[in-house]
C-alpha cells in the first residue's frame, strides 16, 4: 500500500498486488509486492497512535460508564494485521478534493430507523463518487459487500456487532488518486479527527486498494471491526459524536484531473464501437 508524506515528495506502498497511498500534499502510501525491499523513508511526519482510553482521565470515563450505551455500532480498534506500506511520490492537484463519498453504517435496526423516510430498499450496496470512474464498498472479509440502503442520496450499510470489514476502493479510470480515509471521524492513519491535509493511500489506475484498519506501524493496522458505541475506537479516545460513518476524499494528482472534457468523454464512450463483423484477413 503507498503512503503519502507531508512536506516531502514521498508515497507509501503496502504488500500486496495493489497501491494505495499517504499524503499531506506531496506524497502518498502504496502497497508493496511481498518482494519489494522495504522504504528507508520515514513514512509519518507523527508515527504515533492513539491507543484506546489513552489520555482519558478516571473521572470522565468512570461518569461515562455509569451512563446508558448508546444504540447502534461503531467501530473499534480491533486485533493486528499484517499490513505493509511504503512511500512514493504524490502531488496534488489542489487543495480540495475533487471528490467526497460518505457512507452511514449501523445495524439493521439502526439503517431502517435511518432510512425510513427516506425510502429505498436493501441490496448490496456500492457507492461511487459523482463521476462515476470510482466505486467504493464496505466488505465483509471475502471482499463481498454488505447489504445496504442507497436512498434519497445517502448510502447506509448494515453490519453486525464484533463483525471484522474493509473499505474496497476500485479505480475504473487510467488516472491515479490520493484517499484520505476516516471512520467515525478519525483518520485511518493517524488515529486523530479526520481532515482533508492528512496523508492519504494511492488507488492505483485500473487497480484497487483494501484497507483493513487504522494504521499503528508500517507493517501492521488494528483490523475494523462493529462493535458498540461504547467500544468504539472514537469513543474510547474521547469523542464518539461520528460515530458511524465513513469518510472518502478523493484528490487527483497534478497534471491528471478530472475535466469537464473528461466527464464528457466518459458519460459518451460507446461500449460497443464495432458493431459488425469484419472479414478475415
Amino acid at each position: 500500500m503507498i503512503r503519502t508524506r507531508a512536506a516531502a515528495l514521498h508515497v507509501l506502498t503496502v504488500a500486496a498486488s495493489w497501491s494505495a497511498a499517504c499524503t499531506g500534499g506531496s506524497s502518498a502510501y502504496r502497497a508493496s509486492s511481498p518482494n519489494a525491499p522495504a522504504s528507508t523513508e520515514v513514512a509519518y511526519s507523527d508515527q504515533s497512535i492513539v491507543s484506546p482510553g489513552a489520555g482519558a482521565e478516571s473521572g470522565p470515563a468512570e461518569a461515562e460508564a455509569a451512563q446508558p450505551d448508546r444504540p447502534g455500532l461503531g467501530t473499534e480498534f480491533g486485533e493486528s494485521v499484517h499490513s505493509r506500506v511504503e512511500e512514493q511520490p504524490f502531488q496534488r492537484a489542489a487543495g480540495e478534493p475533487f471528490a467526497l463519498v460518505a457512507i452511514h453504517y449501523n445495524d439493521e435496526e439502526g439503517v431502517r430507523a435511518q432510512a425510513d423516510s427516506r425510502g429505498g430498499a436493501l441490496a448490496p450496496l456500492i457507492a461511487s463518487t459523482p463521476q462515476g470512474g470510482i466505486s467504493v464498498a464496505v466488505t465483509d472479509e471475502s471482499g463481498t459487500p454488505l447489504p445496504g440502503v442507497a436512498a434519497d442520496g445517502r448510502s447506509y450499510v448494515i453490519g453486525r456487532a464484533g463483525q471484522r470489514y474493509h473499505l474496497l476502493v476500485t479505480n475504473h479510470t487510467a488516472g491515479r488518486y490520493e484517499l484520505v480515509a476516516s471512520v467515525d471521524g478519525l483518520d485511518v492513519i493517524d488515529g486523530r479527527p479526520g481532515s482533508y491535509g492528512k496523508r492519504g493511500y494511492i488507488v492505483p489506475p485500473g487497480g484497487s486498494l483494501t484497507i483493513e484498519g487504522f494504521r499503528t506501524s508500517d507493517d501492521t493496522v488494528a483490523a475494523f471491526r462493529f462493535s458498540s458505541v461504547r467500544d468504539s475506537y472514537a469513543a474510547r479516545t474521547g469523542d464518539g459524536r461520528n460515530v458511524g460513518v465513513v469518510g472518502l476524499a478523493f484528490f487527483a494528482e497534478l497534471g491528471s484531473q478530472w475535466t469537464s472534457d473528461e466527464v464528457g468523454l466518459r458519460e459518451t464512450a460507446d461500449p460497443f464501437p464495432d458493431r459488425y463483423a469484419a472479414p478475415p484477413p
